[in-house]
């Protein structure tokens, strides 16, 4: 067989990463730059970008129809500064497209939030994690950086994420997530050792989005809030995507951390500029 190597080992394409900077499709090349705010949370959350349209007077800077609908990127007014909101897709391929879109409209700050599966126990329903880093186990983020098991998240972004949530008292741990392509694949196997290496979390976007922002220079922090439960001998739903109260909270929590991000740069843009004057 061709593919075959010696040893009779097989070239995986994810293994053959391209460093090249320029793609024959390069976003800032076909997507305009708008007047967007450099702030911006990513979002899970249909239900609640749905009430920022009827509750919060949010207003579509761009549609961003995909054949599966639109996942619009919205302006909102929070704590008085102008905040972006994009409404992702689930799974890598898209979410990852869907960042890449927003940063070449101008969004140059990112908080995710989102619901994850929680691989322990202690984890109950509704609890918080901020994801310090992410097992690649999906196949967007082989295109943006070269091969190896897991990434780091900005560990600046996710400071400013903490303290966020430390400030509004909202308890969390830090730890790692499992990101898959094949939720119906999760093995008890592949449980037990993600669980071992010590992910708390599983779901299926965190390392794309990650991998993404590294490639194009962005900071991007994430937090998941716990929802079904992976722990146990079998597999338990606890409703969790009717936790309302819990979205809305965490988007808001979200949105004063990516405000507070770009802040930051732009207090530490300012220092710089008058340093070198």
């Amino acid at each position: 067989m061709q593919d075959e190597q010696p040893g009779g080992h097989f070239q995986i394409p994810l293994s053959e990463h391209d460093d090249s900077p320029r793609a024959f499709i390069e976003p800032t090349e076909h997507i305009a730059r708008l007047d967007a705010p450099e702030a911006c949370v990513v979002t899970f959350f249909g239900d609640v970008a749905e009430r920022l349209m009827s509750r919060r007077d949010a207003r579509v800077l761009s549609e961003n129809r995909w054949e599966d609908g639109p996942h619009p990127l919205l302006e909102i007014e929070h704590e008085g500064q102008r905040l972006a909101v994009l409404r992702s897709g689930v799974g890598a391929p898209l979410a990852g497209a869907l960042l890449e879109e927003t940063i070449a409209m101008g969004c140059t700050h990112f908080v995710v939030c989102g619901g994850a599966g929680a691989l322990r126990r202690d984890l109950t329903l509704g609890h918080l994690v901020v994801l310090s880093a992410a097992i690649r186990d999906e196949g967007t983020s082989f295109h943006y950086l070269p091969p190896a098991r897991r990434i780091e998240f900005h560990p600046g972004a996710r400071q400013v994420l903490q303290d966020a949530l430390e400030k509004r008292g909202a308890p969390y741990v830090v730890g790692k997530t499992w990101t898959t392509d094949a939720p119906y694949r999760e093995t008890p196997r592949k449980i037990a050792a993600r669980r071992d290496e010590g992910c708390l979390t599983v779901e299926m976007e965190a390392s794309a989005l990650a991998a993404v922002a590294a490639f194009r220079g962005v900071p991007l922090a994430q937090v998941v809030y716990c929802g079904d439960d992976l722990a146990g001998e079998s597999w338990d739903h606890r409703s969790w995507q009717s936790l309302a109260d819990v979205r809305e909270d965490l988007f808001d929590l979200a949105a004063t951390a990516a405000l507070a991000l770009a802040q930051i740069d732009q207090v530490a843009d300012s220092v710089s500029l008058r340093t070198t004057r």
